[in-house]
């Protein structure tokens, strides 16, 4: 008979057609699991139990749960060791994890943070704070599901509009010229070498937005991974060469100013050479020749400070916050030369050195990019 109460009791609080969010009990005490288990299913879960870390890994790996609550302390397996265990498996690193403790110290807690806890809850709990807690819990990961859908939606509608154009106007640079070439042989050799520039810059347009895509992407899959270095990079040089063939490239030599003061940061050349490069292009593509591209390199409280100033046509404040991956905007009022990948990919190689970019933009007056490392030390001789 109670059975039954349970069942249309959570039949009547669950919408039809809603499916029922699996929460995973875990304490070593079976009535205290059995009493919240209750208290769960009468408000429409569907509830999973172990009795221990052990075997709270088996059935979480198995059945992937939508929440786990988690006692602390337990004799075979405690909370932390089976959080942290679940943490490192792939299926329920990101599923939502409250642990339960009747010693709720700081200490306590700020282990349990540190291990990937997204929630406590102190015993002795009553029956509606045990429910708060986890529809918060499920309801801000909801949330966080739902953002994470609209930025792949985001990206993926951006990829469709910008990248076919990124990799069509090279290319048909390239057959173009190529078909001249082809169709006339008999062009001055001054002629052919202008064409054979021109298919040159195409090619080299392509090839970048070919090589940041596949950079993008190993990027998104290393998810915090990168490679260290154990010397430091004396910065200046680079920002002085890379800063320089952009300016060529460009052919503004003469809008190039820069202000090296040195410093030394833990980061292999390549990368920040590819920091520099797509940060130079942005502003060099977004300001007209014959204004002024600043370069400035400063070290300041333990960081190495790399700022870029255009006087460009600048940027929205809504837009600044909207940065990433394939985003352009206000395309039919300007031609835009560009996929969007290479502010987020600096981005995204500054903080997986430990540092931080930032962005400031006045629309008609320009854009200042700012990119923090933290300062190596400079090795002095006995």
């Amino acid at each position: 008979l109670e059975f039954r109460r349970v069942l249309f009791r959570s039949m009547l609080r669950r919408p039809v057609g809603q499916p029922m969010h699996k929460i995973l009990v875990v304490d070593d005490d079976a009535a205290l699991r059995g009493v919240i288990g209750f208290a769960l299913q009468t408000e429409g879960y569907e509830v999973l139990e172990a009795e221990d870390g052990a075997v709270a890994i088996e059935v979480a790996c198995e059945r992937l749960p939508d929440l786990i609550l988690c006692d602390i302390r337990m004799k075979e397996m405690d909370g932390y060791l089976a959080l942290a265990n679940l943490r490192r498996h792939v299926a329920t690193a990101s599923v939502p994890f409250i642990l339960m403790t009747g010693q709720a110290d700081s200490e306590g807690m700020r282990k349990g943070m540190e291990l990937g806890a997204d929630d406590y809850l102190a015993k002795p709990f009553t029956i509606p704070q045990l429910v708060a807690a986890v529809e918060a819990r499920l309801k801000k990961q909801q949330t966080v599901r739902e953002q994470a859908e609209r930025k792949l939606a985001d990206l993926r509608a951006n990829i469709s509009l910008a990248l076919p154009h990124e990799l069509l106007t090279p290319l048909n640079g390239i057959l173009g010229f190529a078909e001249l070439l082809i169709s006339d042989p008999t062009e001055s050799p001054a002629e052919i070498s202008s064409m054979a520039e021109c298919i040159r810059d195409s090619a080299l347009r392509l090839h970048r937005v070919i090589e940041n895509f596949t950079v993008f992407v190993q990027l998104e899959l290393r998810q915090g991974v990168i490679a260290e270095t154990r010397t430091g990079l004396e910065l200046g040089p680079t920002v002085a060469r890379v800063a320089g063939e952009q300016a060529r490239r460009f052919g503004r030599q003469d809008d190039l100013i820069l202000d090296l003061q040195g410093g030394q940061a833990s980061i292999l050349e390549e990368y920040f050479a590819k920091i520099v490069g797509e940060l130079m292009d942005n502003a060099f593509k977004f300001s007209e020749s014959g204004t002024a591209v600043r370069v400035e390199l400063f070290s300041r409280a333990g960081q190495v400070g790399l700022r870029i100033s255009d006087a460009g046509r600048g940027m929205k404040t809504e837009h600044v916050s909207q940065v990433g991956a394939y985003m352009q905007f206000e395309r039919r009022l300007y031609e835009q030369q560009g996929s969007g990948l290479g502010l987020t990919i600096a981005k995204r190689l500054t903080e997986l050195h430990g540092g931080s970019l930032t962005l400031a933009s006045t629309v008609g007056q320009g854009t200042v990019v700012e990119v923090r490392l933290p300062a190596r030390a400079v090795a002095t001789a006995a």
